[in-house]
């Protein structure tokens, strides 16, 4: 639904103020902040009361807060893809073993390049994860499509002035606070701050609508394995929080590796002996302890890069009409059940934190907890809806703007998701279906043995033709009937920590059956129709994972 907005302070509280005179338009800017492995439950206003975040739960409470918030893909390069595209990775098929980048025609779909040429001006500012065109980040496309680029491609770690030069003049030298920076240079009309890379740092013009995506690397672990408590670095990353680490709390199914007594998944589905160890930090209590604290840390001090953002609103008195997006790439694991990382559909990896701040909502809707299915591709059609334009038919997700104005009566009752980053790693393919108190994941065959042998004589991270031309079979091959190798029911609802598996119980046969069609059916509506135009271009350079 097409929406436009006023320029007016005074909000009219029966809806959104409506145009009264054209020379009186003025649509509202954007900013939406996206961080990295980032659990829904490491917030304050999600009911975490460890860790401090002020700034985001002030945002829950002039905003809303969506309670059922998920990715459609727990990684990093495909789940990024599907904010920016509205799609899931099953339409898009960028993935780190499918060796490929988005087509140029592809991104011209993004919401990005669709508000730039419907008169936004725009700003990227932090981690790029996804390759466009032929020679994926060494193209220059991304970097060259907005008007304002502060970021660099790949992992940015916690001091990004090692690995990027883009960053090379920021006054700061750990990533938020240099992220920060860009972020204040792009609000700020009147000089720029940072004085790198001049032309991406244009001045931003103060007749014009902007949207902003600021896009972290933290919590991550690649960036908060990095921290080196230096002299140097804010107070916030070298004390805060470490009086307590050793009361910190830890998810309710935390299992030590030397606990293990019986696997959560089969190891000819799950081969964890492939896993990467660099999300061994979950095998003892103290090694996690340490990592909580620093991920706690980098969170706090993303809290505090959104509170220097909203002063700078005030003061250039712009904050009535700047809408604020909060969310995450996806969750990841803090040894439920002895499990580490991401790339699984258990809601630690799915589950996201996402928040919607709009000034000009009624007194009404301001502060709103709302417990609808929503996705990561629904942000993309949301921030197209916010400026007023319609998305492209190439768009899947909806917009979340009628759920900000009460209207929940049409929305889905099924959430999909998936996994199709099954290499090296020993990660299983996954498809997986959710609704509000019914919970299906279906696993399928291992592939690990075919990486083995194409993987032979090629970079741990390469991906091979034949390796490639796999990949592209998946986008297709449950749609065709492949059977599942494991399945799994949760009552979600009664058993959020998925404990206790119910597919093998005779009572919860026809739920099952009923689960295994809705998946299908979502399967089927994720790849959309087959026969669409290939959105992806063969990379000749490996794509860095994570």
């Amino acid at each position: 639904m097409k929406f436009i907005f006023t320029t007016f302070i005074l909000l009219i509280t029966s809806g959104y103020a409506q145009t009264i005179h054209a020379a009186a338009e003025r649509k509202p800017n954007l900013i939406f902040i996206l961080t990295d492995d980032q659990r829904q439950d490491s917030l304050g206003c999600y009911g975490n009361t460890f860790i401090k975040t002020p700034h985001i739960d002030r945002l829950a409470k002039e905003g809303t807060l969506f309670e059922q918030a998920f990715v459609t893909s727990a990684i990093c390069t495909p789940s990024r893809a599907c904010y920016f595209l509205g799609q899931y990775e099953r339409r898009h098929a960028v993935n780190f073993n499918s060796g490929t980048a988005l087509t140029a025609s592809a991104w011209n779909k993004s919401y990005p390049i669709i508000l730039r040429k419907n008169g936004y001006y725009t700003g990227y500012v932090g981690k790029n994860h996804v390759p466009i065109g032929k020679s994926g980040y060494e193209t220059g496309l991304m970097d060259q499509s907005f008007d304002f680029w502060y970021a660099a491609h790949g992992r940015l770690g916690f001091y990004p002035k090692k690995r990027h030069p883009r960053f090379a003049d920021a006054q700061a030298d750990t990533q938020i606070e240099i992220i920060n920076e860009g972020a204040q240079s792009f609000l700020n009309t009147k000089k720029t701050y940072l004085k790198g890379a001049e032309a991406f740092l244009k001045q931003r013009p103060d007749n014009q609508p902007f949207c902003l995506s600021i896009c972290l690397n933290v919590p991550h672990a690649a960036s908060t394995s990095k921290m080196k408590l230096l002299p140097s670095d804010p107070e916030l990353y070298r004390s805060t929080y470490r009086d307590q680490i050793k009361s910190i709390p830890l998810p309710s199914h935390y299992t030590a590796k030397s606990s293990i007594q019986s696997p959560k998944l089969p190891s000819d589905v799950l081969q964890t002996q492939y896993r990467q160890n660099s999300y061994d930090y979950v095998d003892t209590k103290a090694d996690l302890g340490e990592r909580l604290i620093r991920e706690y840390q980098t969170i706090t001090g993303v809290d505090r890069m959104l509170g220097a953002i909203r002063d700078q609103l005030e003061t250039l008195n712009i904050s009535d009409n700047t809408v604020i997006i909060f969310a995450s790439d996806h969750g990841v694991m803090h040894g439920e059940y002895g499990l580490g990382g991401k790339a699984l559909n258990y809601e630690a990896c799915l589950k996201v934190p996402m928040l919607i701040m709009d000034p000009r909502l009624p007194e009404k809707r301001v502060g709103q907890r709302l417990d609808s299915l929503v996705l990561s591709i629904d942000i993309a059609p949301t921030l197209l809806d916010f400026a007023g334009i319609s998305p492209p038919d190439a768009m899947q997700g909806n917009s979340l703007l009628p759920l900000l104005k009460g209207k929940t009566e049409k929305w889905r009752s099924y959430a999909f998701a998936e996994n199709l980053w099954s290499t090296v790693f020993g990660n299983p393919r996954i498809e997986s279906v959710r609704s509000k108190q019914w919970k299906y994941i279906r696993y399928f065959k291992n592939d690990h043995s075919l990486w083995d042998q194409l993987g032979k004589g090629l970079a741990k991270y390469r991906t091979s033709p034949e390796q490639a031309a796999l990949y592209t079979q998946w986008l297709t091959s449950t749609i065709h009937g492949e059977k599942p190798v494991y399945e799994e029911l949760f009552d979600i609802k009664n058993d959020p920590s998925e404990s206790t598996n119910l597919a093998s119980n005779p009572h919860h046969l026809q739920t099952l059956q009923q689960m295994r069609v809705q998946a299908s059916r979502l399967v089927r509506e994720a790849r959309g129709p087959l026969d669409v135009p290939a959105q992806v271009l063969r990379l000749s350079q490996s794509v860095e994972p994570r």
